[in-house]
């Protein structure tokens, strides 16, 4: 009897929809970093003087997160073991960036509850594909 250590079809459609998230959390980035001025031409006062008063570190971790996310998911789509620690230094970056936001700015008080549901769906994914991913090698699918 042979056993193979091949990823099955969820492993697969897991990956792509992790690197289209991811892909977009680059998009993400790059807007709030590229397209500034123009981000905020469609913002409020109170958003402006938000985003305005993050520390520059909070844009150094977001980098962190999302470029670690997108290797991550890169990687897991070539099988390689490298993409669990990619996972967890992108879970670690997004605890940090999106703890920040929630409890040290004001963006409950600016965006309300929307403040909360991005950061808590983010949180969770990076959560979910640190353990998929370490899953995954565990099972023998990533070398």
């Amino acid at each position: 009897m042979t056993t193979t250590n091949k990823p099955n079809v969820a492993y697969w459609i897991i990956a792509v929809i992790a690197l289209i998230w991811n892909i977009r959390g680059v998009f993400q980035y790059l807007s709030t970093t590229l397209l500034k001025d123009e981000m905020m031409e469609a913002m409020t006062e109170e958003q402006i003087a938000l985003m305005s008063g993050l520390p520059m570190w909070h844009s150094i971790v977001f980098a962190i997160a999302v470029f670690a996310g997108l290797l991550g998911c890169l990687l897991l789509l070539l099988r390689k073991k490298l993409a669990v620690p990619l996972f967890f230094v992108s879970l670690i970056a997004i605890l940090i960036q999106m703890g920040y936001w929630l409890f040290a700015t004001d963006s409950m008080v600016v965006y309300g509850n929307e403040a909360v549901i991005m950061p808590l769906l983010v949180i969770t994914v990076a959560i979910f594909l640190y353990y998929y991913s370490k899953g995954a090698s565990q099972k023998g699918w990533l070398r």
